[in-house]
Parts: C-alpha cells; sequence; structure tokens
C-alpha cells in the first residue's frame, strides 16, 4: 500500500503474513503430522490413522524414515508458523520532503537486533537503482555511508515496466537521478 502527499511519501511493506505461507505453513504441518503418525503406527503395530494401514510398514527403517521426515517437517512447519507470526520483514519506508528525512523501518526476527530502523537525510540519498539479475528485479536507493538499501522484496514480481515506473516516481519525489545495474 502507498501513500502519497505533496511532501510525504509512506509505502506499507507487507511481511511474511501472505496468504502463501499461510498455505505452505498448513500444507508442511500435516504432511509432517502424517509422517510422524505413520512411523509411529508402524513402531506400535496398531493404526493410528484408521484410513491408512500400518502393517506393511515395516519399522526399521521405513517407519524410522518415515518418523525422521515427520519430526523434521514439524521443525520447519514451527519455522513457518514463528516467521508468520513475528510478520517477519514488514514494516515501512517514509520520506518527508518537508523534513528532509528519509526512514526504513523493518521487523526481523526476535533477539537484540528486532527493530531494523534507518534514518537519514534526504540530501544523502546518491540515487534510486534498479539491479536486474536474471528475472529478478530489486529497486534499490543509494545514500551515502550507508551503501544500497533495498526497498522492495527479494520475492515481490514486478514487471520491468512497474519496478521502472516505481523507481521513476520515487527519483522525481526524492529529485535524484536512477541508474540501472
Amino acid at each position: 500500500m502507498r501513500w502519497r502527499s505533496e511532501h510525504i511519501w509512506l509505502e506499507l511493506i507487507t511481511g511474511s503474513r501472505k496468504l502463501s505461507n499461510f498455505f505452505w505453513a498448513l500444507i508442511v504441518f500435516l504432511g509432517s503430522l502424517g509422517f510422524l503418525l505413520a512411523g509411529t503406527s508402524s513402531y506400535l503395530g496398531r493404526n493410528l490413522i484408521s484410513f491408512i494401514p500400518s502393517q506393511p510398514i515395516i519399522f526399521f527403517p521405513q517407519g524410522i524414515v518415515m518418523s525422521f521426515y515427520g519430526i523434521a517437517g514439524l521443525f520447519i512447519s514451527s519455522y513457518l508458523w514463528c516467521t508468520i507470526s513475528w510478520n517477519v520483514g514488514s514494516g515501512y519506508d517514509r520520506f518527508d520532503r518537508k523534513e528532509e528525512y528519509a526512514t526504513i523501518f523493518r521487523w526481523g526476527f526476535p533477539g537484540k537486533n528486532r527493530r531494523i530502523f534507518f534514518r537519514f537525510r534526504i540530501k544523502d540519498i546518491k540515487s534510486v537503482r534498479i539491479e536486474v539479475k536474471e528475472a529478478r528485479r530489486v529497486l534499490y536507493m543509494d545514500v551515502r555511508g550507508r551503501g544500497a538499501i533495498p526497498l522492495t522484496r527479494t520475492d515481490e514480481n514486478l514487471t520491468p515496466r512497474e519496478i521502472e515506473q516505481k523507481a521513476a516516481q520515487l527519483a522525481y519525489f526524492l529529485r535524484v537521478p536512477i541508474e540501472v545495474f
């Protein structure tokens, strides 16, 4: 979502709370739970899942491997659910020409550096840069003393026209040049 006035440009960044992440976290959880129950059923010798018979599955080595895959999948699923609940990657970009400050804020993983916060003067912005690598296009802001700061997510699939429009609008708003790499 983008909001823009004469002096302020505010862009909200969506993090890991996307429909696709919910979908994959649920699929991985259910699949790993199925593997773990199948492995446990083969160990106990009785059906814990009514529609999958455990008698054809021998505990050593198939049951052990299925249990291992189930446990590994539960760890991966837990990681996905944690990133969704922490909303990693969400935040905002705010450019204020009146106060002449730019602010970049993102939420990271819990810990000492959970809040990723950059604030710098607009006159320190050298350029808005588009970097094209194979099929991936990323928008950066080149800042004196800080280097290139990414403004788009790496998984954001913008068409060449969309990324060019976004770069042109931002460069025009900030009154800086555009570079293409």
